[in-house]
């Protein structure tokens, strides 16, 4: 009776053989080196390298300082405010007219608005028209327009403003105004503040 021996049949015909037991045998199939089989050790060490390297990134990337540019940011947090959203002063002048007015009427009216808006720098008025200025204090241009297009609507019945309607409006930004005056074509000056006549 013919012996086979159990680790040759195995290197020879199994199917249900390892890598082990190719190893044993010193060959594997079609003459292909064990690495390239895709076997457990060749798997363990391909694992191995990636896995070594994006740890060596991990550490050096957390070990890198953050900027004071950055600490600033954190810092003041996320709703920390922008310059441009930061309000400004800008300079209203606002005209109005219609039908006459009793002068007195209108002086006390417009005295009254200027106790009601303390920004305001001075009104001056005829018996029909007036115009005031005052400073506003606002995010940007179309927020202090916007208020000054309802000033006199708004304060028409707690100051007893006459029915007028708006004719004019000009708004500007602070530098721009003291950039007129310098240059000499400005508004005047607004002294004396207060309620006068033309």
């Amino acid at each position: 009776m013919r012996r086979v021996h159990p680790g040759v049949a195995a290197a020879r015909g199994s199917t249900g053989g390892t890598g082990e037991a190719a190893s044993a045998g010193g060959a594997s199939p079609a003459g292909t080196p064990p690495a390239a089989t895709g076997g457990p050790s060749a798997s363990s060490a391909a694992a191995g390298r990636p896995t070594a390297r994006a740890g060596a990134e991990e550490r050096a990337l957390t070990s890198v300082a953050a900027g004071e540019r950055y600490r600033g940011a954190e810092r003041r947090g996320p709703e920390a405010t922008r310059p441009e959203e930061l309000p400004r002063l800008w300079h209203v002048t606002l005209s109005v007219s219609g039908e006459d007015a009793d002068l007195r009427e209108l002086r006390r009216a417009l005295e009254q608005l200027a106790h009601d808006h303390p920004f305001l720098l001075t009104s001056r008025y005829a018996v029909d028209h007036a115009e005031i200025r005052y400073w506003e204090e606002a995010r940007d241009l179309h927020d202090a327009a916007a208020v000054a297009l309802r000033l006199w609507g708004e304060h028409r019945q707690t100051a007893g403003l006459p029915p007028w309607e708006i004719v004019g409006l000009e708004v500007i930004d602070r530098q721009t105004y003291h950039q007129r005056i310098a240059e000499g074509y400005g508004p005047p000056p607004a002294t004396p503040v207060g309620v006068h006549p033309y």
